[in-house]
């Protein structure tokens, strides 16, 4: 499949500013994933191309946080794996099972989730109570989200988010961190069923890649800096803006 000159400088940005935003508050493919469609890639393809270049950004972010001591990967090995093989999963049943009542309740859940963050008493850089242990937390949430990650894609680092808040008792710059490691792996493991179904755009997706990593270290730094009063805002208005998207696509 051909790219022109226009098109192509399009999707570079888009993985840029996918990078940038998804690294601080998730929801990157909300960018990306329209972008590919716009560009002519058929949909399966474009979920196909999007775990490529998604796969650089949510893992140079991850890579940031973990090198900032925020997340303990030896301690994550297990929910990340099954992040990785809840969403091979999900990727495998795309194709056979009908998505549209999981698109018609996702706009409730993003509104849900955009609510929570803008109305909740501050929910800061401190941990909090759990309501879950770590090990029903990581036998529940982890595989749920991972594998709607696979089956969907847009969304899921939200979903990661909102589950380690108001589940796991992190705060919010601790639950960002860990949102990019298991988004690292559900891409991962996205990518391995897509490949098995389609044929990724491997130049597209590396290209955006690249600029995805750029994205990410940007935005990864400016989180950690800033913390919640950064994080907080912004994930509040892509959880809005993603919930919008989706309701224009099934209206």
């Amino acid at each position: 499949m051909e790219f022109g000159v226009e098109a192509l400088l399009i999707l570079l940005a888009a993985g840029f500013f996918a990078g940038f935003v998804d690294s601080i508050a998730g929801g990157g493919g909300l960018i990306t994933l329209p972008a590919l469609m716009i560009a002519g890639v058929p949909p399966i393809q474009a979920l196909a191309t999007n775990k490529i270049q998604g796969m650089f950004g949510s893992g140079t972010a991850a890579y940031s946080y973990a090198k900032s001591g925020l997340v303990n990967l030896r301690e994550q090995l297990l929910p990340a794996t099954l992040a990785g093989c809840a969403s091979l999963a999900g990727a495998l049943l795309v194709s056979v099972l009908p998505t549209e009542w999981i698109r018609l309740i996702l706009p409730v859940l993003l509104i849900g989730i955009a609510v929570f963050f803008a109305f909740r008493k501050d929910p800061g850089d401190l941990d909090r109570t759990a309501r879950l242990t770590p090990a029903a937390f990581t036998w529940t949430a982890v595989p749920l989200i991972g594998a709607y990650d696979g089956l969907l894609g847009p969304g899921a680092g939200s979903f990661y988010m909102i589950a380690f808040v108001a589940l796991g008792g992190y705060g919010i710059l601790k639950a960002t961190a860990h949102t990019k490691l298991l988004n690292f792996a559900s891409n991962v493991g996205g990518l391995v069923g897509f490949i098995l179904m389609a044929e990724p755009l491997w130049a597209v997706g590396l290209a955006m890649g690249v600029t995805q990593i750029a994205g990410a270290r940007i935005g990864a730094k400016m989180a950690m800096a800033k913390g919640a009063r950064l994080i907080r805002p912004l994930l509040v208005v892509t959880s809005m803006v993603l919930a919008l998207k989706l309701l224009w696509d099934v209206l």
